[in-house]
């Protein structure tokens, strides 16, 4: 039996793929071969997740693979109608950036509530100036996506003594459909999103939900960029229409130096690193390499996305 081809989409550091020697011809490829070599693999890995490429080369022709893994929790920079509609299988790297995320926004959440990135200014201008924090304990969280990310933030979040509601895209035990969202916003302290970015969520926080949100309220994103209307959340912040915020992703990554963003009065800017921690390129190897071995006895994969809608099912 022949051995399968395996392409890589290359980016620094590569992946560890020595167990998989004599199980896979590993043919590596970058953003301009990638068209040209898509019809002769039986997998492909995009271990450069924040490229566009699979995206742009998936509707040209010949055979297509019938395994793509990403090793991103997302995968809207994969998604084109053609791959949507095709047989392949999709799997995405769920079960790796669960926890660190959640520890990221709790960290977040935590350096507003104290006014940590106040103290830290103060001490640069060697200003001794006392102030009141808020307590976390009794407060008020409405997490945005009921995946495994966002019942990792709300399991954090509840073990600070944070009330917790979690809002998914319909209602089941435990969770708010959409149809909750609106007056849970207002009520809440702390709006973490972390959905999956989707047709239907795209945009979704704008002015009118921004309009929605008490004064003292922060708002953290951690799913994706494009989930904001960044230009309404500047203005938002400007007018103290919520009291602060944190962006962890944004439309455009990198930030361009000369973003407004950088600015803003009340928002942390970070650089997509809430789920990266030290060896976090190691396991996402790994796990692809234990996703491979599954392949290659014929076992059912894990982590396997709907297509349609952009993200795993609970049921998986």
């Amino acid at each position: 039996m022949s051995v399968p081809t395996l392409l890589v989409l290359a980016a620094d550091p590569p992946p560890r793929l020595g167990r998989l020697t004599g199980r896979a011809q590993v043919v590596t490829v970058d953003e301009r071969s990638l068209a040209d070599r898509l019809p002769y693999a039986d997998v492909l890995l995009v271990w450069d997740f924040t490229s566009d490429a699979v995206r742009e080369a998936w509707p040209g022709e010949g055979p297509r693979p019938r395994w793509v893994h990403t090793p991103s929790a997302g995968v809207d920079r994969l998604l084109c109608p053609e791959l949507v509609a095709s047989d392949t299988v999709l799997t995405n790297a769920r079960g790796v950036f669960e926890e660190p995320i959640a520890e990221y926004v709790a960290g977040l959440v935590l350096a507003m509530a104290k006014d940590l990135p106040g103290t830290l200014e103060l001490q640069r201008q060697r200003r001794w100036r006392h102030r009141e924090g808020m307590r976390l304990a009794g407060s008020r969280a409405t997490v945005v996506g009921a995946g495994p990310i966002g019942r990792a933030v709300a399991g954090t979040l509840t073990a600070l003594g944070v009330t917790t509601a979690v809002v998914g895209r319909t209602a089941r035990p435990g969770v708010h459909g959409a149809e909750d969202l609106d007056p849970l916003l207002a009520r809440a302290d702390w709006v973490v999103c972390a959905a999956p970015l989707t047709d239907a969520t795209r945009g979704m926080f704008d002015a009118r939900r921004f309009g929605l949100m008490q004064p003292s309220a922060r708002f953290v994103n951690v799913g994706r960029g494009p989930l904001v209307v960044e230009e309404d959340l500047v203005a938002a912040l400007s007018k103290r229409w919520i009291a602060g915020a944190a962006l962890d992703v944004f439309s455009d990554e990198p930030l361009a130096p000369g973003s407004e963003l950088w600015d803003v009065p009340g928002l942390i800017v970070s650089p997509h690193m809430s789920g990266d921690t030290v060896g976090w390129r190691d396991r996402l190897g790994e796990q692809f390499v234990e996703l491979y071995e599954r392949w290659l006895a014929g076992k059912p994969l894990l982590n396997v996305v709907d297509k349609e809608r952009g993200y795993v099912p609970m049921h998986d």
